[in-house]
């Protein structure tokens, strides 16, 4: 079972999926609080959720599963980070993280970055 199929029942359905153990350890708490937090009416209730995460997985489902309305409510896709080639070239160059390398890209030229692509190419046919 994946941890969409306890947000469409929490959002729609009001099955519960939770019957033994097994489902209680297939449920994941901070995917389905991340899922819910994309919906403006399920936010508070899934910001509650993160602040007793202390609770039994069960009874979260079942709080989030008794509260939040029934409804049809539209897909909401998932935020994610931009992939930037000139990013990649610094973190390749200099060794660097993610953050390191967006703080430097900042205060590179379009020049030295082209310098660097330039400097890490390899040639050939395939990239």
């Amino acid at each position: 079972m994946s941890p969409f199929d306890y947000v469409n029942q929490i959002l729609q359905g009001k099955k519960n999926l939770i019957v033994d153990e097994l489902t209680e350890k297939e449920y994941s708490p901070f995917l389905t609080n991340r899922s819910l937090s994309y919906h403006m009416d399920c936010l508070m209730f899934a910001n509650e959720m993160n602040s007793r995460h202390f609770i039994d997985k069960k009874m979260q489902n079942d709080f989030l599963l008794n509260t939040i309305r029934s409804r049809k409510r539209p897909f909401a896709k998932w935020a994610k980070s931009e992939k930037s080639e000139d990013i990649e070239c610094i973190q390749q160059v200099y060794n660097l993280s993610s953050s390191k390398a967006r703080e430097v890209l900042r205060l590179l030229s379009k020049e030295q970055i082209q310098f660097l692509k330039q400097k890490i190419e390899t040639g050939g046919l395939r990239k």
